[in-house]
């Protein structure tokens, strides 16, 4: 078929007013939605940098814990190495055998000067070394009872010598009454 011409005029009328304001408002659809897609790349891109800072900081934080952890527990093991050195060499010390004995009060002497040493095993030490080897068994002034010879190493805190850590066998402890 062969499209036949219209058969009456047809009429288009133009609006020249104001345009509605749906109108406007549809023709600022995607700049709202490039104006959304802005906003939202920005909060998560602050939100990003954000829990990377946090992430820093709680990586920071425990490294340092740690390393406070590692040197407590290094410490801790130390000391209990320490003590247990001590437990022999008070053990050696009070033994029967004067051999065996000079090696106990030798170690103790060693482990006196030990940066591990607090001021209460220091005392321990006084004590048991002046019920050993100084006031009980001999006379006190270094001379093996039994061969008369001089011990080489001065005795702990004997005679003014104080240790490396600055203590002296001076009494501090308090008895208490009956």
């Amino acid at each position: 078929m062969t499209p036949a011409p219209s058969p009456s005029p047809l009429d288009v009328v133009v609006h020249s007013g104001p345009a509605d304001w749906w109108v406007i408002l549809a023709g600022l659809g995607p700049l709202a939605v490039l104006v959304a897609a802005l906003l939202a790349f920005y909060i998560n891109w602050r939100t990003l940098k954000q829990r990377t800072a946090a992430d820093a900081t709680a990586l920071e934080q425990k490294r340092a814990a740690d390393t406070q952890a590692l040197l407590q527990k290094t410490e801790a093991d130390s000391r209990a190495e320490w003590w247990r050195r001590t437990q022999w060499a008070l053990d050696r010390a009070l033994d029967q055998d004067e051999g065996t004995k000079a090696l106990g009060l030798a170690t103790l002497e060693v482990l006196a000067r030990s940066e591990l040493a607090r001021t209460e095993e220091l005392e321990l030490f006084d004590i048991a070394w002046k019920s050993v080897g100084g006031d009980e068994n001999g006379d006190g002034n270094g001379h093996d009872a039994d061969s008369g010879s001089v011990h080489e190493g001065p005795f702990v805190d004997v005679d003014g010598n104080i240790g490396e850590n600055g203590t002296t066998d001076e009494d501090k402890t308090k008895e208490a009454g009956p």
